[in-house]
């Protein structure tokens, strides 16, 4: 049998856990099928006292499901069990908005017709989470897609796969059916194929743009949806009447929370002229503040990187800005704590030119760039200029520069005197090669299930 290795980015101790073979896939694809014939005829409140059962399961265990996360991928343990009480959060609200989000659409009343539009579930949900938030980004699918009736199978990233099996054993200990919800362990040629599969009526990928094309490539000779939430390359503006103070300590632990290792971190900053020195004197306190250590421990700020090849990337992105005349400020290093982990300082570098990689790439990892700008149109021309598009944000007193910013920006969320943050009333969306995946908010039901236009005519 074939295994998955994944080794603590600290101790470096290795973690085995078994892939599921052809059959086992097979079997674990065909429950899922049959359990999905059955949830979807169950009442919303059975789905709903299950899924609250589930989630105060994941909160009686967050000691455990915290170890395992920051074995797995570095996350500080505060940080890690602080992950299991913002997917209750999410869960929860999903749950406060399911009955009316699930509800039948009734129509305009017609004399001797019933009509009225239903909201039909799939079937099986593929549901692939990303490692760097892997509560967060799973539970943005699966919730949704169980309380709409479909059967959903959890394969988690290779970088933490034990959160799959954390919310199978949730979901089995709260009563729900076999089959319901399973977790896979499988290499990703199986996963690309399973996507292909006839027994699968939706994907939800959450991941890298690579990985992204990589599913939709996969679905290509199906009529299938297929949910992509991708990465990022997130700028924020510091207008010249931002709250410099607040806005520096926002933004630095907004680029460098979980080590960077975030999809909507703050990557670029852009900084009007007038401010722009007083702002990266503001910053370099905070990310000197940073504590690497054992991810343990509760003094330990900056946990290592997760991933084996991310450092040396982050080091070649720095190296790179420098010689196109970055200044480097502090950090900017791969480093080490007691000649254990992979870590990488907290960096920050100012007067990064707009061509740099550290500007135009998804860099995982806790570095704050910062250029100057002349003002409002200057710093749109240069937040826009970005293949990716997933959030943005503006920092001023101003709310009608922020409106006027938001209209004009090209992303999925648009955030003022705020960063790094989702909000589950609001849609968590992307544009250009950040994805087209639409997961929370009442449209994330929307994506899980299907119309069905009910038409009687009720005499002849």
């Amino acid at each position: 049998m074939t295994q998955l290795d994944v080794d603590n980015p600290f101790t470096l101790e290795t973690l085995h856990v078994p892939l599921a073979d052809a059959k086992a896939v097979d079997a674990k694809l065909d429950r899922a099928r049959a359990a999905a014939k059955e949830w979807r005829t169950s009442p919303l409140a059975e789905r709903l006292a299950v899924c609250e059962k589930a989630v105060a399961w994941m909160e009686a265990n967050a000691d455990e499901i915290g170890r395992d996360i920051t074995k797995m991928m570095g996350k500080p343990l505060a940080q890690a069990k602080g992950e299991v009480k913002g997917m209750a959060q999410r869960a929860r609200h999903m749950m406060e908005i399911a009955p009316a989000c699930l509800a039948d659409i009734q129509v305009a009343p017609k004399e001797n017709f019933e009509r009225r539009i239903v909201k039909e579930p799939l079937g099986v949900v593929f549901d692939l989470p990303a490692w760097n938030y892997p509560l967060l980004t799973a539970i943005n699918g699966l919730v949704p897609a169980f309380l709409a009736g479909n059967a959903v199978i959890v394969k988690h990233s290779p970088r933490s796969p034990l959160c799959g099996e954390h919310f199978a054993r949730a979901f089995a200990a709260a009563g729900a059916p076999a089959g319901v919800v399973q977790a896979l362990h499988c290499d990703h040629p199986t996963s690309e194929k399973i996507v292909g599969d006839p027994r699968v009526d939706h994907v939800l990928f959450t991941g890298s743009v690579f990985g992204g094309h990589r599913i939709q490539e996969a679905a290509s000779k199906r009529f299938l949806h297929v949910g992509l939430e991708l990465g990022g390359n997130d700028p924020a503006y510091v207008a010249a009447d931002a709250d410099l103070a607040k806005a520096a300590d926002n933004i630095v632990d907004g680029a460098c929370y979980n080590a960077g290792q975030s999809c909507c971190a703050v990557e670029r900053v852009y900084v009007h002229e007038s401010v722009y020195a007083k702002f990266v004197e503001a910053c370099e306190p905070f990310v000197r503040a940073y504590v690497m250590g054992d991810p343990m421990s509760d003094a330990t700020t900056l946990g290592p990187i997760a991933q084996p090849y991310h450092a040396t990337e982050l080091e070649g992105f720095v190296a790179e800005a420098t010689a196109l005349g970055a200044r480097l400020v502090t950090g900017g290093a791969k480093a080490t704590v007691g000649g254990k982990g992979r870590f990488f300082q907290a960096t920050l570098l100012a007067d990064v030119p707009q061509g740099a990689a550290l500007m135009q790439k998804e860099a995982f990892g806790p570095i704050v760039a910062i250029a100057k700008v002349t003002g409002d149109e200057d710093a749109l021309a240069r937040m826009n200029d970005s293949k990716l598009g997933l959030t943005a944000s503006v920092w001023t007193r101003d709310r009608d520069r922020a409106a006027r910013m938001a209209t004009a920006l090209e992303f999925g969320t648009v955030l003022m005197n705020r960063c790094d943050s989702l909000d589950p009333a609001l849609p968590w969306t992307g544009v250009k090669d950040s994805g087209r995946g639409v997961t929370l908010s009442q449209l994330g039901f929307d994506f899980v299930t299907r119309p069905k236009a009910i038409h009687f005519r009720l005499a002849l």
